[in-house]
């Protein structure tokens, strides 16, 4: 193992790790937020906030799948120095990162069970995407606007509700998310 993948962690882990959680789980609960998330150092190809959210929410028990230019040995190295996952393949995933297009299609990831409706893949994507579209769901007053990379995934996906999967988009130090309950819907032209 390459002297990379022991740099990068968080230098103060207790701290860091709580204020990465509380990010992530304030994005989850506001749909279309766009916050800061930083503390990771991670290897070429894994943006700031993505591998600051894998720090936080992984460990030996947390199998994740990388997808595309995502999945190469210096990113497999840290998060196995820093973390412990196993790596598996989609359908044992509990979490898959990649970009939009090395995920796709997102029907091959688990949705959960009507009785586990929690064992779901959550996904989370290098990118936020450049279609633009309306929100709608628990955690948005009215409507709030967004970019993501495609409509009709998410359609499909919180059609399933209660099952379905959960979504975070990163870029660079920037993190957002989409729970599995949120209707998006193309923003008309003005």
């Amino acid at each position: 193992m390459e002297t990379q993948a022991l740099e990068g962690g968080f230098s103060n882990a207790p701290v860091e790790s709580s204020y990465a959680f509380r990010t992530a789980l304030n994005v989850m609960a506001r749909p279309g937020m766009v916050e800061t998330l930083t503390g990771a150092m991670p290897p070429v190809g894994l943006s700031v906030a993505a591998g600051t959210l894998l720090l936080t929410l992984c460990d030996h028990d947390t199998p994740i799948h990388l997808a595309g230019n995502i999945d190469t040995q210096p990113i497999r190295d840290w998060l196995t120095f820093h973390t412990g996952t196993p790596f598996v393949d989609t359908a044992d995933a509990m979490f898959a990162v990649g970009a939009w297009d090395a995920l796709m299609p997102i029907t091959r990831f688990a949705v959960g069970t009507p009785q586990y409706p929690d064992r779901s893949t959550t996904l989370i994507v290098e990118g936020f995407g450049t279609t633009k579209v309306e929100l709608e769901g628990p955690g948005i007053e009215t409507k709030m606007q967004g970019d993501l990379p495609d409509v009709k995934p998410f359609q499909l996906n919180a059609a399933l509700f209660p099952l379905g999967c959960d979504f975070y988009f990163t870029n660079r130090d920037q993190i957002s998310a989409l729970p599995r309950t949120t209707r998006v819907e193309v923003m008309p032209c003005m």
